[in-house]
């Protein structure tokens, strides 16, 4: 079944006004519709201009969303956005939507969450897990490390 470009629009806008979505995504989408090139381009054209498509907008959504639900940290945010080719730019814009000070009391509460779960043996093998999980969380290495001091794991 065929459907005419206004029913195409109508349903990528529906798309969009769902949830923030990143070029990459709506691209993808009207690919997958089986769209020629110069068709997908026109209608990421319109969705800019009508505003359902908007690059920084998705960037902060997505940054302030999986810091605030899934605590992750910065540097897998960060690899989370380059993934969806968002720019640099956007991805400057969203971390400024998370709080440092946040930030860092989110990384010292999931430390102290995961520390007083994990069987370790010394300090040091407690503090080195600690610090695995942390860095696997997207937490930057020398805010971990710093953080283990400050709350003595190391």
């Amino acid at each position: 079944m065929e459907f005419g470009m206004d029913q195409i629009r109508a349903k990528i806008q529906a798309y969009c006004a769902y949830q923030e979505r990143c070029h990459a995504e709506v691209r993808d989408k009207l690919y997958g519709w089986g769209l020629p090139t110069a068709t997908v381009d026109q209608l990421c054209a319109e969705l800019v201009n009508d505003n359902f498509l908007n690059e920084e907008r998705f960037a902060q959504a997505y940054a302030s969303g999986k810091f605030r639900m899934k605590k992750w940290g910065w540097r897998k945010i960060e690899a989370g956005l380059k993934s969806k080719k968002v720019s640099a730019y956007c991805i400057k814009k969203a971390r400024q939507e998370i709080d440092p000070d946040e930030y860092l009391a989110v990384l010292v509460q999931i430390m102290d969450q995961k520390a007083q779960k994990l069987k370790a043996k010394n300090g040091f093998e407690r503090g080195i897990k600690l610090a695995h999980y942390l860095i696997g969380r997207g937490y930057e290495t020398d805010l971990v490390w710093d953080a283990l001091r400050e709350r003595g794991h190391v």
